[in-house]
């Protein structure tokens, strides 16, 4: 018995002993488990240390590098500045022959029409000889319109290239009278040459300004300028810029005072000498003895607070002193006003003036003068005479102007800037002085020139006219379009003078005219001549709808889907076609436009009328035909008496153009109206285009 319990104790007790075992195993893995997680937590931070402090560095360093490059720009900013003189007497002269263009025309690309249609192979067809003949046919149709495409795509472009080298060659021949100008030392010619050499000149940095203004002097020999210098803000406020790691910024040292002001003195007078330089340095033909030249700031007045032109610098200097000078080695204060005996600023950077020297209009001549009893025809006025003409004009309306003739101008003529802070800003000027219609492709060309030149505006001026494309085409863009008329109004606003021929539009009942259609400053087409017609040969088509959105409507003379031309595009800026068949007239009887048409009238060829509405994008930015309902079209005869209405369609969402519907001439003569439907989200540009107008 005793035994038997003994046996069992002692199986318990091992029991118990095995557990103990198990438990301190466990303990120990858990122990051991700890200890080796605080291990790698240790490991972990040690790392996290380290990379963050190597992250710092890195971070402190890269904030030290662009605080030395900040203070690298600085001094090589200042290194410019003090420079630009010795940079500009390496800089070639400015010459006649830099104002000629190239005779270079843009070879012919006929894209894909030059490669052949190719012909099928007989041996893929070895079993299907039907199917081969068809597929011959087809290419053989194929290549044959391919050829007819090429042969018209030639001729238009041999008579664009005829006509864009006899353009360049005009205005070489122009440059040519030029020289002869400057040869017989021409007041107006002088004046504009010299204006242009100096803004053509690489030399000036580009945020300097560049606001000339002439006057020649040819009893003297003298050229008489005024030129806008840089303001104080052109020296860097600051030195240096060293990182605080402390504070986690950068830290600006400012320029001393007298440092600023001094490299601000030394800056004056390297433009004024630089420009005495330019001016001489293009004189091919001796027609200047001296230059009389005075250097200003645009900014307010101290004395008064009102925005002046401020001279700050002022000299006089004769072509043989110039001369001896040698620019690249002088000090440009000593040498302004101990060695030209001229007037330099104290302290320009409070815009303490000088007193003046000569200025232009002392000459007796203004920086662009019409002389003469009779009005200058535009037509044949020189190049850069027209130029100047139109340069003077922005003038003339409160702006800064400055010709740009020279080759390369980058397609730009007059380069403006309107100082209104709200509408103003910087506008890019071209100037054709056509007989012909401006195509759309200048339209688009000068578009091209503003977005590239970061102006705000551009302003296309002719003496002749434009089409409709180019009309819709800067419908809605920063682009003015100014008809010969439209010119001839304004220069007479102006007191200006000009002409478009001999013929009646200048008389003076026509400028009268003329210029209370441009008193509204919205450009437009030449105005169309009113026809003869009797008193029932026309009808009226007004034409209203619910909803308050705003809405141009025009009318489209077709054959078949593609207008006849750009002029039979009847809409806003172009209100009847050219003879006066499809006429835009005021709305009566509660139409909100109207149209009227003399179906008997309308050209031979056209077989279509096609009536369509477009958003006004000037009114309504941002809304769509959605809103366009209930529309309908009232017809009326030449009394007024209504002969019926036509149901349109209504528009839809995310349209912003619809063709409302189309007059139809049937066989014995007669026009049906058929309802349109078809709308278009790109607006009245993608309608167009649709119907053949050439856009974009």
């Amino acid at each position: 018995m005793s035994r038997r319990s003994n046996g069992l104790i002692g199986l318990w007790a091992e029991a118990q002993r095995q557990q103990q075992r198990q438990r301190e195993a466990a303990h120990r893995e858990r122990m051991q488990a700890q200890r080796e997680q605080e291990r790698q937590q240790r490991a972990y931070e040690r790392e996290s240390a380290r990379l963050d402090r190597e992250q710092r560095a890195a971070y402190r360093q890269a904030r030290e590098a662009e605080a030395r490059q900040r203070t690298e720009e600085l001094e090589a900013r200042v290194a410019e500045l003090t420079g630009l003189l010795a940079a500009g007497c390496r800089e070639r002269p400015f010459t006649v022959a830099a104002l000629r263009r190239p005779e270079e025309i843009e070879p012919f690309q006929p894209g894909h029409l030059a490669h052949p249609v190719t012909m099928p192979d007989p041996a893929q067809y070895r079993f299907a000889r039907q199917q081969f003949e068809r597929d011959w046919h087809a290419a053989q149709a194929a290549e044959a319109q391919r050829l007819q495409q090429l042969g018209v795509y030639r001729q238009q472009y041999d008579q664009w290239a005829a006509g864009r080298l006899a353009e360049i060659r005009q205005y070489n021949a122009g440059v040519a009278e030029t020289a002869d100008a400057l040869r017989e030392r021409d007041p107006d010619a002088v004046r504009d040459y010299f204006s242009a050499a100096l803004y053509a000149s690489p030399v000036w940095p580009e945020e300097f300004p560049h606001q000339v203004t002439a006057a020649y002097d040819p009893g003297a020999r003298q050229l008489v300028l005024t030129t806008e210098l840089p303001g104080y803000e052109i020296v860097p406020e600051a030195k240096a810029v060293r990182y605080m790691p402390t504070a986690d910024q950068d830290k600006e040292t400012a320029r001393p005072a007298a440092q600023r002001r001094a490299v601000y003195r030394d800056v004056l007078a390297q433009c004024m000498l630089l420009t005495v330089r330019e001016v001489f340095a293009a004189d091919e033909f001796g027609a200047l003895e001296s230059v009389a030249l005075n250097g200003f700031v645009d900014d307010h007045d101290p004395v008064t607070g009102r925005r002046a032109q401020i001279v700050l610098a002022a000299v006089q200097v004769s072509r043989q002193v110039f001369d001896g000078l040698h620019l690249a080695q002088v000090s440009a204060v000593d040498c302004l006003v101990d060695g030209l005996g001229g007037q330099l600023s104290a302290r320009p950077d409070q815009l303490a003036a000088v007193r003046p020297g000569r200025m232009p209009d002392e000459v007796g001549r203004a920086v662009v003068s019409h002389g003469g009893g009779d009005d200058p025809d535009l037509y044949e006025m020189d190049p850069i005479e027209f130029e100047a003409l139109v340069a003077e004009l922005f003038r003339a309306r409160g702006m800064q102007a400055v010709m740009t003739t020279r080759s390369n101008d980058g397609g730009v003529d007059v380069e403006a800037m309107d100082p209104d802070p709200i509408s103003g800003g910087r506008i890019i000027v071209q100037v054709k002085r056509y007989r012909k219609t401006v195509p759309p492709t200048a339209v688009r060309d000068l578009f091209g020139t503003v977005q590239g030149a970061g102006a705000n505006k551009g302003v296309l001026v002719t003496t002749s006219g434009f089409g409709p494309g180019s009309y819709t085409f800067a419908n809605g863009k920063p682009l003015t379009l100014v008809s010969g008329e439209e010119l001839v109004a304004l220069l007479a606003r102006h007191g200006l003078r000009g002409r478009l021929g001999s013929g009646a539009g200048t008389t003076a009942a026509t400028r009268r005219a003329a210029a209370a259609a441009a008193a509204s400053a919205v450009p437009g087409p030449e105005p169309v001549a009113e026809p003869e017609t009797a008193a029932g040969d026309h009808n009226v088509l007004g034409m209203s709808w619910a909803g308050r959105v705003a809405l141009d409507v025009c009318a489209l003379v077709c054959q078949g889907s593609r207008v006849l031309g750009d002029e039979h595009f009847v809409f806003f800026n172009n209100p009847a076609t050219p003879d006066g068949s499809v006429r835009s007239v005021p709305a009566t009887g509660g139409d909100k436009a109207a149209l009227r048409v003399a179906f008997d009238a309308l050209p031979a060829a056209a077989d279509r009328l096609v009536l369509a509405a477009a958003i006004d994008p000037e009114v309504n930015p941002d809304a769509d035909l959605s809103e366009f309902t209930q529309a309908r079209i009232r017809l009326s005869d030449a009394a007024g008496a209504e002969l019926g209405q036509l149901e349109v369609s209504d528009g839809r969402p995310g349209e912003t153009a619809l063709v409302l519907g189309s007059f139809r001439r049937r066989a014995n003569g007669d026009w049906d109206f058929v309802v349109g439907g078809q709308g278009y989200p790109g607006g009245l540009s993608a309608l167009v285009q649709d119907h053949g107008i050439e856009v974009a």
